[in-house]
């Protein structure tokens, strides 16, 4: 039986580069990449990604040359391959100069992760969320969590080793569950205490899987622990990398078996039912009384799939 559903590709999830996993084994290779002069190189920082301020702006690529004119930065890591040609992301966060030198006067900003996806085309969005887990990961990773040493990056950041010990860590990515929970035409949508509190903006609720539990546990979990619902026939509906630090974020549906919210009030600001008629308002920012997470978010489209009823 064929799908005929519409697939999304959300913000973050459109990259195509061939991460090259044969390659990337040879350490001699990637060392002869990491100097070819036809590499190219995507300066990052821990606030921003450079970009071009051309009329459709871009990702910028430097050579080995002006990258290392400007002062270079971190280990290169080896992002994958376009049209045959590696790609490198690396940090210059530490390089104030070269920061300034690679943007100022070349028609360059280095531009936050989040706003980036205002400007750039769906490949360049997936390869800043790529290289910014993959930095976010090398920052936190740096030493050996068996024996304390400084390890080493092999693979062109694929893992990192510990010469010490020989333990090998692999780049990890936290899965979030995040789901819409329906009962008719009504849907559960709640604020978490900090950054949404003190606002009407709600949004589908969600949560860190544990070890050793199933997507559909989680969300089982997540809504009885935040709101005192409990839910039934959960359902998958779409992905999305979320870079912030090293998400990944998967996306459900769900329907509610009980309907009488009993608030985490410690992890939760309020959780409550809108209507789908409010939903759709708020959908086109035309509803007083409640807004909902902007497109590059998977909240929105969890919500607006139930709203439009492209979900049951």
């Amino acid at each position: 039986m064929t799908d005929d559903r519409p697939r999304i590709t959300h913000v973050y999830a459109g990259n195509t580069l061939d991460r090259a996993e044969r390659e990337r084994r040879d350490e001699d290779w990637i060392a002869a990449r990491a100097v070819d002069p036809s590499s190219r190189f995507l300066p990052v920082t821990d606030r921003g990604v450079l970009i071009t301020e051309d009329a459709v702006p871009g990702l910028v690529w430097t050579g080995k040359a002006e990258l290392d004119r400007n002062g270079g930065g971190g280990e290169p890591i080896f992002l994958g391959l376009m049209d045959g040609v590696a790609h490198f992301a690396v940090d210059v966060t530490d390089n104030e100069s070269g920061i300034e030198a690679l943007a100022q006067g070349n028609g360059r900003r280095f531009e936050d992760p989040r706003s980036v996806t205002e400007y750039v085309s769906a490949l360049d969005a997936g390869i800043t969320a790529q290289a910014r887990c993959q930095m976010n990961w090398h920052k936190s990773h740096a030493y050996c969590s068996r024996c304390g040493q400084p390890s080493e990056i092999k693979r062109g950041g694929q893992v990192r080793r510990c010469p010490s010990c020989g333990a090998e860590h692999f780049p990890r990515t936290d899965p979030v569950v995040i789901t819409l929970v329906s009962d008719g035409d009504w849907c559960l949508l709640g604020q978490s205490r900090g950054r949404l509190s003190r606002s009407n903006m709600y949004s589908a609720l969600a949560g860190f899987m544990d070890q050793g539990e199933s997507i559909e546990e989680a969300v089982a979990r997540e809504i009885r622990e935040e709101a005192g619902i409990e839910v039934k026939n959960v359902r998958y509906h779409s992905s999305q990398p979320w870079p912030f630090p090293n998400s990944l974020m998967i996306g459900c549906h769900a329907h509610a078996a009980t309907t009488e919210i009993a608030m985490d009030p410690e992890e939760m600001s309020d959780v409550r039912w809108f209507s789908r008629e409010e939903t759709l308002l708020a959908i086109d920012e035309r509803s007083e009384i409640l807004k909902v997470p902007g497109r590059i978010a998977i909240a929105f489209h969890l919500i607006r799939s139930w709203a439009v009823g492209e979900v049951n």
